[in-house]
């Protein structure tokens, strides 16, 4: 479990304020699963203000008793955090997962503020996808396909983004760009695809179930334009 103080909860306040208008346990998300061995993203949004302060990945069950086990200025085994400054966003990259990475981390800026995700290590996660990085091109589709254990049958299960931190249900629905189906199999499976992609639908996604979740990231790459080539074949006339 993850605790905080009177005064971190001010601090995580600045950034879940950033990440949604709702209530504060639509902001985060509480538990991330994985498979033992496999690897995990936790994309991690700051306000404008903190393009270049250094940002920091911590483990730890309180913020204040943490410690640092990378930032975005070097590199760990098996973990790396990457800025990317344009899109108000930084990425922590987990390789090779073991019981032993099991527990509350932070995603934090160097003036103190941060948010946490508690991460859950199990060789048979309560939720996982097949793919958690997948491709699609501009106007095509593109799905993912999923899977949660039978404990989580019953509870609210969601397609979320995470620059817009929208979710949808498991139902038929549309975004702006592009149309979203949710299909549940009510059989411990899912499927969630997308269509008339648009290079605006790239980014982080999760699905969740009952507040356990799994990150998604989508690739949207360019159409290719149709093009006349005119080969010409010179023969040599002896």
């Amino acid at each position: 479990m993850c605790n905080y103080t009177e005064h971190e909860e001010e601090y995580l306040k600045l950034v879940y304020n950033f990440f949604s208008a709702g209530s504060e346990s639509m902001k985060r998300l509480q538990h991330l699963t994985v498979r033992r061995g496999e690897s995990l993203t936790v994309p991690c949004l700051y306000e404008e203000e903190y393009k270049s302060n250094r940002k920091y990945w911590c483990k730890g069950g309180t913020w204040s008793s943490c410690t640092i086990v990378a930032k975005d200025t070097s590199s760990n085994t098996g973990i790396s955090v990457t800025d990317y400054p344009s899109q108000n966003m930084f990425t922590v990259d987990l390789k090779n997962l073991q019981d032993s990475d099991s527990g509350c981390y932070w995603c934090a800026v160097k003036i103190g503020v941060s948010t946490t995700h508690s991460l859950l290590l199990h060789s048979d996660p309560a939720v996982w996808v097949k793919n958690s990085r997948v491709i699609g091109q501009e106007g095509g589709g593109v799905s993912v396909q999923g899977f949660y254990s039978s404990e989580y049958k019953n509870k609210v299960r969601k397609w979320c983004r995470v620059k817009t931190w929208s979710c949808y249900p498991v139902r038929r629905t549309k975004t702006q760009n592009s149309k979203v189906l949710i299909t549940d199999y009510s059989r411990g499976s899912f499927r969630v695809e997308m269509f008339g992609l648009q290079k605006s639908d790239a980014g982080w996604y999760w699905f969740s179930a009952g507040g356990v979740g799994v990150t998604v990231h989508l690739n949207v790459t360019e159409r290719p334009t149709s093009k006349m080539i005119l080969i010409s074949v010179i023969r040599n006339i002896c």
